[in-house]
This record gives structure tokens, C-alpha cells and sequence, in this order.
């Protein structure tokens, strides 16, 4: 490995992938290994079920990892997304067909249960496929490995004879996390039973590190000597997983924080094997409305799909990497602040892109602490962004009862005749995302209250001072600063609380615009009939 080279940068940047990559070049720089081998970095997929939010959060977040040790060094690095397509089906999934095909088929492994979707050459093999057409989507660059053909093809043969090696100290280590009953019985290795085809969970009579086999019986007492190697066994999976860091060298490797234990124990294992762990971030797990942790058993919190029905996949790129050490709701009310966010990343990412020749060296190193840079894989999108915000857009749909694009347009079209859906690509998928956002999160739970004395008082008077202005040219700005000075005039403390008024009010909703561009956008006659309604109100 060549040296570390990170002569682009007066100072290394503060965003957390960098600060990732910054601990991967240490290990890297310090690795026994001094081969030219690539940083590896590992994701793991357990496909009994499909890929999920967190399937894409870790990929997502792995690579901006990657792309930051990039930067940094300009060398080579390699994902790795693992499919422990081995293991033995526990239960049968709730969403997919054919369940009681399944059931005949339980123990087995997924590589070798026939697909109930009746696509692929195997249920394993359907997921696995399901996985790779999820990362193709985003984007992501990686190499998918397949557990089931790393253990079939011998790759992993010269690890699994040095368990055996190992085996008791790797029983030891494990035994003191275990029931006292389980512990009795515990071995690392799983023989897959060579007449039904079950991963078998049973003790072993004889662990025989010369010969690579183990000895044990089935439940109906039958006798068996099996081959560790060549696919005839495989590992529990915190013994497994630690001799895929051992065998292939992995450098680094996030997990969520309910396996922290499983971190520290599969790490031991390593080092017994003789290996040295990969360098792990433990992210936080996602929570539902109510604060619960999100369980695809429960189908509570918040899908891909679901959000990509409501916003674009840069605003669920930017929620995943966003804080990934802080717990984080993840239901739908996340998601118009998540887009606007991402807008406002991406423009000012383009216009430091734009003068990048004549910033200074500090600035320039914002470019790298921008999300934005990361989404995008360092390359600036044709089109950039939304002149209209996401939060924007919502109220003029809530606002107007919006249920086709050409309404919004029209509003859009008389604030700015230039913008278009050509011309503005991303704001055109906008428009789409709120008006479906709109019609099942907003209209449903719309609740305007009557206004009190001194709030008709406050809003005759911008009434007023609106019609006092009605076909000049006047800006959101000064709009803004004319709702400020009602606010002042009747003197509400806190002003927000003027604010509040103005969305529980005219909006029905707790929380709105910026008020000015509301008025720029949806127009000033229509803003004082909104008024004028909202005055009638008993």
C-alpha cells in the first residue's frame, strides 16, 4: 500500500465519514499486511426476508465511507455485500406466498428451499436477488458474495479447519454469554444434516482438527462424521461471522446497536483465530411514531417504498446519513424536512462547486462536509435543486385543495414564468410528491380554529395593508417584513405566536411557511380572501 496521500487538504473534514475513513487509514497504514490488497469493507444481508430501510441505510452509509477514504488517499477500496444465504430458515415470513411449501421446509437452508415466488432456483437466490436490484437502483458499487458459494466452492475451507483448532477456546469464549443448558450442548459448527438437509444444532461427540471433520448424532440417535469443509458445515453466526473478518481480511464493518454485544463477542473469536477485527461504527436503530424500534415483523415505522411515494430518494439518502449515532424517527412526518434539507444541501454544494477555483482552501473543504457531496457521489447533478421548497409547495397544495399538478403550476408559473418542469426537473417531482403527501397526511387531519379577538384585529390589518398593495411589484421579502410588522403593531409575545395564528388559523395546521413567499407564491387577492374566510369563522 502506497503512502497516505492527503495533500488536497489542509485539515481533514468533519463530517463523520471522514471521520470513519480518517480511522480506516490507521488501520490500513498499520495492518501486518502490507500488500497492495484494497481496504475492505463489509455489509451482511440475511436473506429470509426482503431488503429493507436498513438494508439500504447500511449499504448507503458504507459507501460514503468508501468515498471519503477515497478522497483522503486515493486508493483503491472494495464492498462487500454478504448474503448469509447458508443459514437454516427459522420461521416462514409473513409477506410472501406459498407459505405452507415453506413449512416443509424449515431448518433447511435458503439456498436449497425451493422459491415460493417460483422465480429463482431457490428462495435464497430470489432474495439475493431482490438484494443486488435494490443497490443497483441507488447506485451503489459493490461486489455481492454469496455464503453458500463461498463455503460450497472451499473459500472458506482453510478458516473453518482453524476453528476446529480453535474449537474449544472458541466454546469457552461463547459459553459464557449462554444458559447454562444451552452451554452444555454449544459448538460453533453446524453439520448439515447429509440425508434431509437440515442445519443441525446438535453437540459434537469428536472435533477432529486433522482430519477437518466433526462427529455427532441426529435426533433419532443416528451417528454421523462430517466434513467441516466444502460446504458440508457451516458456523453459528457470531462464529461465522468472525471467520469471514478472519478469512477475508475485513477492514471495517458498521452494525446496529442491537448487536453491540455480538461486535464484541465475534471480535474475540477473530482474535482467537488469529485475526484482528475490522473497525466497527455502531449506528442507532430507527424508531416509529411512538418511540418504538422499528420491526419488519410489526410493519411499524416507515418503508422504502412508502417514502419514495412521497419524496425523492436523495431525501431518504440524506435522512440515513444524517447523525447515523442518534436514534431517529422514521414515519412519514420526517419527510418534508428531510427534502427541504436536501435542497438546500445540494444548492449550496453547487454553488461552491461553481466558484471552486476561487476558494480559499477552508471553504473549498466545506465541499466535503456537505452531504450533498456525498449523495451524489461527488458529481454536481444537471438541474440542480428547487427554487420552491418542499414545505412550500405542501402548503400551496393544502392551501388551494390541490389535487392535479396544473393547480400548483399555476400558481408556480404566475410567481416565476420561467420555471417549468423542463427547466426544473426536480421541482416538477416535487410537485407530484406533495400532492400525493398532501391527499393522505395533510387534508385528513386539516383543523382550522376561530380566530380570537385580538388575532382578527391583526389579520383586518394585513388584510388591509395587503389590498393597499394589490399590483405592485412587491417581493417575498417585503412581504415577509410587512407580516412582521403587523405582528409588532398588536404586539403578540412571543411573535411566533402572531405566526402560530397565521397557520392554525388560515393554514389549519400547527406549523407553515415562511409567510412572505407563502403570499408571493399563492398570490395577494388570494391570500385576502383566505383572510376574509378565516374571519367568518365561528
Amino acid at each position: 500500500m502506497s503512502e497516505n496521500n492527503f495533500s488536497s487538504f489542509t485539515s481533514i473534514p468533519k463530517s463523520w465519514p471522514f471521520e470513519e475513513a480518517v480511522k480506516l487509514v490507521d488501520r490500513i497504514k498499520n495492518k501486518k499486511d502490507k500488500s497492495d490488497k484494497p481496504a475492505l469493507l463489509e455489509t451482511g444481508y440475511g436473506p429470509s426476508g426482503l431488503p429493507h430501510i436498513g438494508t439500504f441505510g447500511e449499504v448507503a452509509r458504507t459507501s460514503w465511507v468508501r468515498q471519503a477514504y477515497q478522497a483522503l488517499t486515493v486508493q483503491p477500496v472494495h464492498i462487500l455485500a454478504f448474503s448469509d444465504d447458508m443459514d437454516g430458515l427459522r420461521k416462514v415470513p409473513d409477506n410472501v406466498p406459498n407459505k405452507d411449501m415453506l413449512a416443509q421446509h424449515l431448518n433447511k437452508q435458503l439456498s436449497r428451499i425451493p422459491d415460493p415466488f417460483g422465480t429463482h432456483d431457490s428462495f435464497g437466490a430470489h432474495n439475493n436477488a431482490q438484494l443486488c436490484s435494490f443497490l443497483d437502483r441507488f447506485g451503489f458499487e459493490y461486489e455481492f458474495a454469496s455464503a453458500t458459494n463461498y463455503y460450497n466452492s472451499g473459500r472458506f475451507d482453510a478458516a473453518l479447519k482453524r476453528v476446529l483448532e480453535v474449537h474449544d477456546e472458541i466454546v469457552a469464549v461463547v459459553g459464557k454469554t449462554l444458559r447454562e443448558e444451552r452451554r452444555a450442548t454449544y459448538s460453533p459448527v453446524l453439520p448439515i444434516h447429509p440425508e434431509t438437509g437440515i442445519v443441525m444444532q446438535v453437540p459434537m461427540e469428536k472435533i477432529d482438527p486433522v482430519a477437518g471433520t466433526v462427529a455427532w448424532r441426529d435426533e433419532n440417535g443416528k451417528f454421523f462424521e462430517t466434513l467441516v469443509t466444502g460446504g458440508h458445515a457451516k458456523l453459528q453466526w457470531k462464529a461465522d461471522w468472525a471467520m469471514r473478518w478472519y478469512a477475508l481480511g475485513v477492514d471495517y464493518e458498521m452494525s446496529g446497536k442491537d448487536l453491540i454485544d455480538s461486535v464484541k463477542l465475534s471480535s474475540k473469536i477473530c482474535k482467537i483465530l488469529g485475526g484482528e477485527p475490522p473497525i466497527n461504527l455502531t449506528y442507532e436503530l430507527f424508531l416509529d411514531d411512538q418511540g418504538q424500534k422499528i420491526s419488519k415483523s410489526k410493519g411499524n415505522g416507515l418503508s422504502i417504498e412508502e417514502w419514495l411515494q412521497y419524496a425523492p430518494e436523495e431525501s431518504l439518502a440524506l435522512y440515513m446519513y444524517n447523525a447515523p449515532k442518534r436514534a431517529k424517527r422514521l414515519f412519514f412526518d420526517v419527510i418534508p424536512k428531510a427534502t427541504d434539507e436536501y435542497l438546500k444541501h445540494v444548492s449550496d454544494w453547487a454553488e461552491l462547486e461553481k466558484n471552486k477555483d476561487n476558494l480559499e482552501a477552508a471553504e473549498k473543504e466545506k465541499i466535503f462536509n456537505n452531504p450533498a457531496w456525498f449523495i451524489h457521489q461527488g458529481k454536481v447533478p444537471e438541474k440542480v435543486g428547487s427554487p420552491i421548497s418542499f414545505a412550500m409547495l405542501l402548503n400551496l397544495a393544502s392551501v388551494a385543495n390541490a389535487e392535479r399538478a396544473e393547480i400548483l403550476w399555476g400558481f408556480l408559473k404566475r410567481y416565476d414564468e420561467s420555471v417549468s418542469p423542463e427547466s426544473h426537473p426536480m421541482l416538477s417531482q416535487l410537485v407530484e410528491y406533495a400532492l400525493a403527501y398532501y391527499a393522505d397526511f395533510i387534508r385528513p387531519h386539516k383543523v382550522y380554529r376561530a380566530p380570537e379577538v385580538k388575532e382578527k384585529q391583526a389579520l383586518t390589518a394585513l388584510a388591509d395593508k395587503l389590498r393597499e398593495v394589490q399590483g405592485q411589484s412587491i417581493n417575498a421579502d417585503e412581504f415577509q417584513n410587512m407580516v412582521f410588522a403587523v405582528g409588532k403593531e398588536f404586539e403578540f409575545e412571543p411573535l411566533r405566536a402572531w405566526f402560530g395564528c397565521l397557520y392554525e388559523v388560515l393554514l389549519g395546521q400547527k406549523e407553515g411557511p415562511r409567510f412572505g413567499m407563502f403570499i408571493a407564491l399563492y398570490g395577494v387577492s388570494e391570500t385576502i380572501e383566505l383572510i376574509e374566510t378565516a374571519l367568518t369563522r365561528e
